[in-house]
């Protein structure tokens, strides 16, 4: 057989550079199929920006997954896949490799698990460079550099040597947003590119990614759950729904005017900075719950339940060298029965901080005192029964999940470990119970980790961390997979939850939409410093620091016409942050 030769360089302006025409994928789940996605139908023209939207699970990604064909061997693609006019079905495995990564390039969802653990990042951005072109191991290199200080990557030519774990979690989505685009790929799918990002550098790299668009022929599909980026970036909109296309429109057009039911109801369930509902609830059909107590808790009620008094975290250099300095004389304070909310780049320290509060990363110097114990000096006897009332959602669901246990096992694990239901029976009731409430099906409890998507996987490990109805909840980035519907429900559940069992709550979020919704207090990090704290509304109205007057400004908002002015007023000001 005779292979058909690469893409063409470039197409003319009124014919798609991808042209996806009644594709339907099914899996063959347990001796019968189940269909994934129906008949989709969409188009991509020259410098064209397409955003996909819908829930977890409503097939955006699968359909993303088809375009490069990557999908599993129990799933089934039917339809037409057009890559400048050419049919991609039938690609030989070599010419599928020649596309991966040269014409069609893709940001996935979960930077810990699409990058290589055993290889530096500089290396695995070399070595697509390697692949695709005729550089040179020594000008690969160079180019990796260069890659990674154009998307924000903290000196650049320490870190191409840097391994994935030892990256932050927006830092890794940088590193695979510089694999992706190393090659000037013709098509780009972006799969909740910044999703780990806080909203300075998610600024940046929504601004490099609108360059790309301006290369010849290069065109942009983004799936997203983030309605503010779709504001600001996308020229047209798909929603997709249990699988199908439900509505197609130009982005102002949408925002405007929905005119499916499901659109209108993503788009009222959005946070929207400077606009916190009177009720402090999305979905005002949400019952609010009545506290055990019978009373409304009471901020501040017994003292606080975590103090810490000049932290410091400093990790050890590698070879010789000096040591870094994650988090630098940091004092924050949390009432009972409140929310203290943590904001700040990533790699800034927010992360490190929090697991500092649940014990698992050691303090340089400084007082940690939860619950009225110094955890710094306590010993391991006296940490036992303060860490059954921490619960923590960490910011990568899918390595802190474990895959070999079922959803229900992950769950149910806290509960078993503490001894805190004494029956099988009382156990299966109580996973059903969480799962109800983060919005799964009971019947899933069976399933593993890899069989969620990443929404599903985010809520699976939120279940995990109310199990045990902490008293104090770190929740890092626990919405940040999710989208708006789904996480309109959670953050309203959050609320609610806070109102029955009164736990107070560190939470670590880049969606200052977010933050105002959730917190009583919020904190601002810049490089590992809290530069300024306070109660919600001095920090988000009047605050005092230029870096958080920057991220104020960068922060989108699900409203094309005024993103586009923030943005234009972001360009024009941009404080350099000392």
């Amino acid at each position: 057989m005779t292979e058909t030769s690469a893409p063409a360089a470039s197409v003319p302006e009124d014919r798609p550079v991808l042209d996806v025409r009644d594709v339907s994928v099914t899996f063959t789940v347990g001796g019968r199929d189940v269909a994934a996605t129906r008949n989709v139908n969409f188009s991509v023209y020259p410098g064209e920006i397409l955003a996909i939207v819908g829930e977890s699970g409503s097939g955006k990604s699968v359909s993303a997954m088809s375009v490069l064909d990557l999908l599993p061997r129990t799933a089934t693609r039917r339809g037409t896949i057009e890559l400048n006019g050419m049919d991609t079905s039938g690609f030989s495995e070599k010419q599928l490799r020649q596309m991966r990564g040269g014409d069609v390039a893709m940001i996935f969802q979960e930077p810990m698990t699409a990058l290589n653990p055993v290889f530096t990042i500089g290396w695995q951005i070399s070595e697509i460079l390697r692949l695709h072109t005729s550089l040179s191991r020594k000008a690969a290199k160079a180019r990796a550099v260069e890659l990674l200080d154009m998307v924000g990557i903290p000196d650049p030519k320490t870190r191409v040597n840097y391994y994935p774990h030892q990256l932050s979690g927006g830092q890794r989505q940088r590193t695979m947003i510089a694999m992706a685009i190393s090659c000037d790929p013709k098509v780009l799918i972006a799969d909740e590119p910044t999703t780990a990002l806080d909203v300075t550098v998610q600024a940046e790299i929504l601004d490099l990614l609108r360059d790309l668009r301006h290369r010849v022929s290069s065109v942009m599909v983004l799936i997203t759950h983030d309605m503010g980026v779709v504001a600001d970036i996308a020229d047209r909109v798909i929603v997709m729904k249990d699988g199908e296309i439900v509505e197609e429109a130009p982005v102002h057009q949408l925002f405007a005017a929905p005119a499916h039911p499901y659109t209108q109801q993503l788009l009222a369930a959005v946070p929207h900075l400077g606009h916190r509902p009177a009720s402090g609830r999305l979905l005002e059909s949400v019952a609010q719950a009545e506290p055990e107590s019978g009373a409304a808790p009471k901020v501040g009620d017994g003292g606080p339940i975590l103090q810490l008094e000049d932290v410091v975290v400093d990790y050890p250099g590698r070879m010789g060298r000096s040591a870094f300095r994650a988090v630098d004389s940091v004092s924050l304070q949390l009432e009972r029965g409140g929310v203290l909310g943590l904001v700040g780049e990533s790699g800034s320290g927010k992360s490190t901080l929090g697991r500092v509060v649940v014990g698992l990363q050691p303090v340089t110097s400084g007082r940690v005192v939860v619950s009225g114990l110094d955890i710094t000096s306590a010993s391991r006897s006296r940490l036992r029964p303060l860490r059954r009332r921490l619960g923590m959602v960490f910011q990568d669901p899918a390595s802190s999940l474990n895959p070999r246990y079922t959803i229900g096992d992950c769950i149910s694990e806290p509960l078993r470990l503490h001894r805190l239901v004494r029956s099988r029976k009382a156990l299966d009731e109580r996973v059903m119970e969480l799962l109800e409430n983060v919005e799964l099906p009971p019947s899933w409890r069976q399933r593993f980790p890899h069989e969620l998507s990443g929404g599903q996987r985010q809520r699976v490990a939120i279940a995990r961390a109310l199990a045990a109805e902490p008293e104090l909840l770190v929740a890092d980035e626990p919405t940040s997979a999710l989208d708006v519907s789904v996480q309109a429900r959670l953050l309203d559940l959050l609320m609610d939850l806070q109102a029955r069992l009164q736990f107070s709550c560190l939470f670590i979020s880049h969606d200052l939409a977010v933050v105002e919704l959730l917190a009583d207090r919020i904190a601002v990090m810049n490089r590992g410093v809290v530069v300024e704290q306070g109660s919600r509304d001095q920090v988000l109205r009047h605050p005092e620091h230029p870096y958080t007057r920057q991220l104020l400004a960068a922060a989108p908002v699900p409203d094309p016409a005024e993103q586009r002015r923030r943005r234009a007023q972001l360009a024009s000001t941009s404080p350099e942050i000392n």
